[in-house]
């Protein structure tokens, strides 16, 4: 199960919006085959740890075989085991897909193979939140990402904020970047930085690209903005009250246009994280500003923070890393669930999930 596991976390994000999978198939004691998810419409993990024609074994997979639905494109995966005359089935996670969760387990168990479920399930569940996310509740998994000083500040009050943290810091955000769905900014951080919000690792624009989104409902960035210039692609979620010429400038230097409803704090983002949970977004690398993760966070769409804190005081005005509302009592602050805290080379990275929402799978 661990070299099925590692088989999926190579390819993390790069099947949206289907699920990430690693498989390994062993005989006698040996793995002798594994195999991880293609790209959509490619072969599943099973099919290709199956693919060497050879019959028998157990087949180790990180998440339950796919059944027959209608619409599917593939072979399901529980038929091809079944005509590879595999007896063991060792399933770590049962799938959060509607037309599929327990059924290809059943497949398997009528054709009369032995199916554990449950082995590495706990690093499954972890691996596999956005997809787990998306297919529960319709909207796509959110990780909140700030860095700042030790006083919460993201930038100083003239809107300074290169560099706060080190390069080890950002190097490790590009990393996250590369693997998640889509980068998401305010378009006042648009304003202020200008960025291309493309990831590159070890200084290199990978090949695959996030989705970069951007929240501007009053129609202020401009065609010129570098991010319209820079490989992949982009979304500017603005209101139906926004200029519609303007709408069509962005729309010509290259940019897709989604129109929300504006609910007096913004627009409304229940309205466009389901409009990009339906474009395929599993998974969602939120970068502020602070109004925007303030907004994601008092909305309850927040499910995993990453907050890079430097060793460092800025004082005075600074902007905060999340600018909201805010809660009344001490005791009503958002607080993180299952939180780990390291060491980024001179930085501090505390993560931890948030917002109500966990895996409900078994």
């Amino acid at each position: 199960m661990q070299r099925a596991l590692a088989a999926a976390r190579e390819v993390r994000g790069r099947t949206s919006p289907n699920p990430w999978v690693g498989a390994a198939l062993v005989r006698g004691d040996r793995v002798v085959a594994e195999g991880a998810t293609s790209p959509d419409g490619g072969p599943h993990a099973e099919a290709l740890a199956l693919g060497g024609g050879e019959r028998g074994g157990t087949l180790y997979v990180t998440l339950e075989p796919c059944a027959p639905f209608p619409g599917k494109r593939t072979q399901p995966c529980a038929e091809a085991i079944i005509e590879a005359g595999i007896e063991r089935v060792v399933v770590a996670l049962l799938d959060a897909e509607p037309r599929v969760r327990g059924r290809g387990v059943e497949m398997l168990r009528e054709a009369g193979i032995e199916v554990e479920v449950g082995d590495g399930a706990a690093e499954a569940e972890a691996l596999l939140r956005p997809y787990l996310k998306q297919r529960e509740t319709g909207r796509p998994y959110v990780i909140a990402k700030f860095a700042a000083t030790l006083d919460g500040r993201i930038a100083a009050a003239g809107g300074d904020s290169q560099w706060i943290t080190g390069e080890a810091a950002r190097e490790l955000a590009h990393e996250q970047r590369a693997w998640v769905d889509a980068v998401l900014v305010g378009s006042g951080t648009a304003l202020a930085d200008d960025p291309s919000l493309t990831a590159r690792p070890r200084g290199v624009v990978s090949e695959r690209q996030p989705l970069r989104v951007v929240l501007d409902g009053r129609g202020r960035l401009s065609p010129e903005a570098k991010l319209f210039s820079e490989p992949g692609r982009t979304l500017v979620a603005t209101s139906y009250e926004a200029v519609a010429e303007w709408k069509a400038a962005i729309a010509a230097a290259g940019a897709q246009v989604v129109e929300c409803e504006h609910d007096g704090a913004g627009l409304n983002l229940h309205q466009l994280l389901a409009a990009l949970a339906a474009r395929g977004v599993l998974s969602i690398w939120a970068e502020g500003g602070g109004a925007v993760l303030g907004s994601l966070l008092e909305g309850g769409h927040v499910d995993e923070v990453w907050a890079f804190l430097a060793p460092s005081i800025m004082g005075g005005d600074g902007l905060a890393a999340v600018a909201a509302a805010g809660v009344a009592r001490a005791g009503d602050a958002f607080r993180l669930r299952e939180r780990t805290v390291e060491e980024v080379g001179n930085d501090i990275l505390v993560r931890g999930y948030a917002g109500d929402w966990s895996p409900q799978v078994q």
